[in-house]
C-alpha cells in the first residue's frame, strides 16, 4: 500500500463487509431516532418529553458503560456484536408494533409513550455495548499503521448513513407514516445481522481473561486520566455535544418556529451530517494529524459559532446553512478524537477505553437531549440553544489557555511508531 494512499483501508475486504454493516446500522438507528421524536412530540407536543427520550436511554448507557467495556474486552468481537444487533432487532419490532392501527385505537396516549421510553431504555442498555465492539472489532480488522485512514472512512460511513437515515426518516413519515417507517428500520437491522458474518471470529488479544472485574475497570479509567490527549479530546467533544446539541429541538423548531413540516424537519437533521461526511471525504485526501490538537480547538470553537447562529436564526435556509456548517467542523472534530483514540489506546484495552468514551461522549448525546429539552422548557427553545452553543465557546477557549500541551498535540510521531511496528 502506498504511504498516503486515500484508499488504503478500503483495499481490505472485510473492512468493507464491515463498513456496509455499520452503514445499514446507523441507517436504522438513526432513521428511528428521528420517527420516534416525531411521534413522541405528536403525541405530547411538549418539547420536554423529548428530552426524555435521551434521559431513558442515557440511564442504562452511563451506568452499563464500564460493565460492558470490560466484557468486550474479555470476549470475541464478532459474535459479541451479532448478539447486540440481534436485541436491537427485537426493539425495532417492538416499535413497529407500537405504532400499528390496532394499537394505536386501542391503548391510550400514555401507555404508548411509556411503552416507547421502556424500548429506548433497553436500547440504551445495548448501545453500551455497541460502541467498544465497534471500536475493538475494526481494530482487528486493518492494520495498525492504516488506522488513521481507516478512522477517516469508518467515521465518513456513520456520517453518511446519518445524512441518508435522518433525511430519509423526514421523507418517510410524509410518505408512508411512522409505522411503515419502523418496519424498514427492522428490515435494515435483520440485513446487517446476516452480512456480518461474512466477517471472519477475530482473536482476543487480552493477556488477563479472567481478571477480576474491579481491577480491569480500574484499569481502563485509570489509562483514559492519565492519557491526556485522549482525556483532553474526550472532554471537548463532551461538552460541545452536551451544550451545543440542538438537534433534540429540531422537531420543535420545524413545527413551531420556522413551521416547515416533516420535510424541512429531515433537511434540519440532515444538514449537519451532510456538512461533516464532506468533511471527512476531504480529510481521506488531506491528513489532519499534523498540530491535532490546535485543530480540534478550532473545529470545535466554530461548532459553537454555528449552534449560536442556528438559535437566532428564524430562516429556514440560513437554519440549514448553520447547522451544514456545525457538521463541518464537527466532522473535523470526529475524525481527529477517533485517530487519537485508536493511537493511543493498546489493543487489549479497546473495550474498556471505548466505554470511558461513551461515557464522555456517547452519553452526552441523550444527556444533552435531556439538557436541551429541560432548558428549552425553562427559557424558550431558541434562548436554550444560543445558551449552549455560548457554554460551547467559553470552554474550548478556557481549554485553549490552561493546556498547553494538548493545544500543540501532534499525532505524526504515533503514526510512524505504527508503521514501524507493522
Amino acid at each position: 500500500m502506498a504511504k498516503n494512499d486515500p484508499y488504503a483501508a478500503l483495499r481490505i475486504k472485510e473492512f468493507n463487509i464491515f463498513l456496509l454493516v455499520r452503514f445499514a446500522l446507523v441507517f436504522g438507528w438513526s432513521m428511528q431516532f428521528v420517527v420516534i421524536e416525531w411521534q413522541v412530540y405528536a403525541l405530547t407536543k411538549d418539547p420536554l418529553s423529548l428530552g426524555i427520550i435521551g434521559l431513558m436511554e442515557i440511564i442504562p448507557a452511563l451506568g452499563m458503560a464500564l460493565f460492558a467495556g470490560h466484557i468486550v474486552d474479555q470476549r470475541e468481537k464478532r459474535n459479541l456484536l451479532a448478539l447486540c444487533i440481534a436485541a436491537f432487532s427485537l426493539i425495532s419490532f417492538g416499535l413497529f408494533w407500537l405504532t400499528s392501527p390496532e394499537i394505536s385505537e386501542s391503548w391510550s396516549t400514555k401507555a404508548i409513550l411509556y411503552s416507547i421510553y421502556g424500548l429506548v431504555f433497553f436500547g440504551g442498555f445495548l448501545r453500551s455495548f455497541f460502541g467498544p465492539s465497534i471500536f475493538s472489532l475494526v481494530a482487528l480488522i486493518v492494520p495498525k499503521k492504516i488506522y488513521p485512514n481507516a478512522a477517516t472512512w469508518n467515521s465518513s460511513t456513520w456520517q453518511m448513513a446519518r445524512v441518508l437515515g435522518v433525511g430519509f426518516a423526514g421523507f418517510s413519515i410524509s410518505w408512508i407514516g411512522v409505522h411503515w417507517s419502523l418496519c424498514i428500520i427492522f428490515g435494515l437491522i435483520l440485513f446487517a445481522f446476516v452480512v456480518l458474518f461474512q466477517v471472519k471470529k477475530k482473536p482476543i488479544l487480552n493477556p488477563n481473561i479472567g481478571e477480576p472485574m474491579i481491577q480491569s475497570l480500574k484499569e481502563g479509567v485509570n489509562f483514559v486520566f492519565k492519557t491526556k490527549a485522549i482525556l483532553g479530546a474526550l472532554t471537548l467533544d463532551m461538552v460541545s455535544v452536551l451544550f451545543g446539541g440542538a438537534v433534540a429541538l429540531l422537531a420543535v423548531f420545524a413545527e413551531d418556529i420556522l413551521k416547515v413540516g416533516p420535510r424541512g424537519f429531515g433537511i434540519l437533521v440532515a444538514a449537519p451530517s451532510v456538512g461533516a461526511f464532506l468533511t471527512m471525504l476531504v480529510t481521506a485526501y488531506i491528513p489532519i494529524s499534523k498540530n491535532a490538537g490546535m485543530k480540534l480547538l478550532i473545529a470545535i470553537f466554530g461548532f459553537g459559532v454555528c449552534i449560536v447562529i442556528f438559535g437566532l436564526s428564524s430562516t429556514f435556509w440560513i437554519s440549514v446553512v448553520a447547522l451544514f456548517f456545525s457538521g463541518v467542523t464537527d466532522g473535523v472534530s470526529m475524525v481527529i478524537r477517533q485517530t487519537i483514540l485508536q493511537l493511543k489506546t493498546p489493543d487489549h484495552m479497546r473495550g474498556r477505553v471505548s466505554s470511558v468514551n461513551s461515557m464522555f461522549v456517547g452519553s452526552s448525546n441523550e444527556l444533552g437531549a435531556f439538557e436541551s429539552g429541560l432548558t428549552a422548557k425553562l427559557m424558550g427553545t431558541a434562548t436554550a440553544v444560543v445558551f449552549g452553543g455560548t457554554m460551547t465557546l467559553i470552554t474550548v477557549v478556557t481549554t485553549g489557555i490552561v493546556s498547553p500541551s494538548f493545544r500543540n498535540l501532534d499525532l505524526r510521531k504515533d503514526i510512524e511508531e505504527h508503521e514501524k511496528e507493522d
